[in-house]
């Protein structure tokens, strides 16, 4: 009876362990996401990011965000990189995206949302 009991409290931790590790989200890496800029698949989330951590990055940026690559945007991002010395390509790459990650909004900016829709290392 007793190896009975220790057999089923065996199997019901490990239908536990299975339903936790399950139940946790897997994540994107942001080394992972895509480059933001001409030329690009641009996902919208992504680009509205940019334009939400530009606005908040404390360099006076007020553009629409609106989640579309356009020549504003284009033109504050461009911006921004001569700002902060970054190469001056329009694009959104790694570097770009860490230091908007860095500079913006912490709310969105940093590990959080935003972290999973930009390039950065």
């Amino acid at each position: 009876m007793r190896l009975a009991s220790m057999t089923r409290a065996v199997g019901v931790a490990a239908a536990s362990a299975l339903f936790v590790v399950g139940a946790v989200p897997q994540a994107q890496a942001s080394p992972s996401a895509g480059y933001i800029g001409d030329g690009y698949a641009n996902n919208s989330h992504g680009v509205w990011c940019v334009q939400h951590l530009l606005n908040t990055a404390g360099r006076g940026a007020d553009i629409p965000e609106d989640a579309v690559w356009g020549p504003l945007t284009k033109q504050t991002v461009k911006a921004f990189q001569s700002a902060y010395g970054l190469t001056v390509d329009d694009i959104v790459g790694k570097a770009t995206g860490q230091k908007l990650l860095d500079k913006g909004d912490p709310y969105y900016g940093g590990h959080n949302y935003c972290y999973w829709y930009l390039p950065s290392y």
